[in-house]
């Protein structure tokens, strides 16, 4: 069933939370065709990226959740992406996220992915809420366990190698 609310925009200390819009494409290509994706099956190509683009705003519609990305308050520099997902590559809703380069260090992604899951939590009242971490991503292992999350070996993964941290 489609979801027609709008999608929603919200603030943290120092963030806001809002959604995709056409200027963030060149930011979120550069990101994906770059290393810094490795651990999400990239490097990839435009047509890749463009359909990973496309996707994390047409989950809002199909699903009533997606992704937001995350920008400074102040100067609104684009940090990068925080989203709950779903659909058929993963088994469960997912917290996932993205920083870009220059904002790693300050706190951001964590600030961004409490926000996200908090919202989630409260909004869609989940029974659970999962992390899919590629095991050498150990920043995003970091990250996950700053949040609380535990890694539950028992859980279904999308891929075989992949860990799975849940958000308790």
């Amino acid at each position: 069933m489609p979801h027609d609310f709008p999608i929603p925009t919200f603030e943290t200390e120092r963030l806001r939370l809002r959604p995709l819009v056409e200027e963030d494409w060149t930011g979120y290509f550069a990101f994906l065709a770059s290393e810094r994706a490795i651990h999400m099956g990239g490097p990839h190509g435009v047509e890749t990226a463009w359909s990973f683009f496309c996707n994390d705003i047409a989950q809002w519609h199909l699903y009533g959740h997606g992704a937001l990305m995350f920008e400074d308050r102040l100067s609104g520099e684009t940090l990068g992406q925080v989203a709950i997902c779903k659909g058929p590559m993963f088994p469960e809703l997912e917290l996932g996220w993205f920083l870009y380069e220059a904002a790693e260090g300050k706190g951001y992604a964590v600030e961004a992915a409490a926000a996200m899951r908090d919202w989630a939590k409260e909004r869609l009242a989940p029974e659970s809420l999962v992390s899919y971490i590629d095991p050498d991503n150990t920043r995003s292992i970091r990250l996950a366990e700053r949040l609380g999350a535990v890694l539950d070996r028992d859980a279904r993964a999308p891929h075989e190698a992949t860990l799975v941290y849940r958000h308790i």
